[in-house]
């Protein structure tokens, strides 16, 4: 939902910059990996160390980066799949980075096992929703639907766990979290049924799905 709402606003936030850097000769590609990078760098070494404020700060430098690159390939009117690949990939060692620091803090110095916990499921269902649609538009459908797609994930996990380093009670990025994990179960069965009602459509419900078993490892 953020993604279709907020899109207009940041497009045009971050265009002069974009416009910049292609003056520069600076890559799409080259936005897209240093910004994952500093994401994981965020995720990875501020979370793991409790600074959870200062780490959220760090992040959200580098998570428009996400924006930046897409702004960039219009305007040089780059249309090859390698950028989108690119950046689908990448996005999931940065989903992961974030996800994997806070179970870290808080299975370790934060001593907070349910947030620990809830953590890592947020990380395995965050996964499980990208696949989910990578897959469905591999085979000719479309799966971009849903109640919790990658932008809420981390919107509402940097705010809560940000405000959390500022001493909220941890409580609620506990529920935070919970509500992440219940959002992407929905957003699971959506796309699920999204695709199974245009699979039946096109008429091909039940046809070749033997073929297809065993392929994704």
């Amino acid at each position: 939902m953020l993604n279709k709402y907020a899109r207009g606003f940041f497009t045009a936030l971050f265009t002069p910059l974009a416009s910049w850097l292609i003056r520069h000769r600076v890559s799409p590609d080259a936005v897209t990996i240093i910004g994952t990078l500093g994401v994981m760098i965020g995720g990875l070494v501020f979370y793991p160390l409790g600074q959870l404020f200062w780490g959220t700060i760090f992040i959200v430098l580098f998570v428009f980066s996400d924006v930046i690159d897409g702004i960039m390939a219009r305007q040089q009117e780059r249309k090859g799949k390698w950028g989108a690949f690119l950046d689908s990939t990448l996005d999931r060692f940065a989903d992961g980075a974030l996800f994997a620091g806070v179970s870290i803090w808080f299975f370790t110095g934060g001593g907070n096992d349910a947030i620990g916990i809830a953590a890592l499921i947020c990380l395995v269902l965050g996964m499980l929703v990208s696949y989910i649609r990578a897959k469905a538009e591999s085979l000719g459908f479309n799966a971009n639907v849903g109640l919790a797609e990658r932008a809420e994930r981390l919107v509402f996990l940097l705010t809560a766990t940000g405000l959390v380093g500022l001493g909220i009670p941890e409580p609620v990025l506990l529920v935070v979290l919970i509500a992440l994990c219940l959002a992407s179960c929905v957003t699971i069965a959506q796309r699920m049924g999204t695709v199974r009602r245009q699979s039946a459509a096109a008429g091909v419900v039940g046809e070749d799905l033997d073929q297809d078993l065993g392929k994704d490892t």
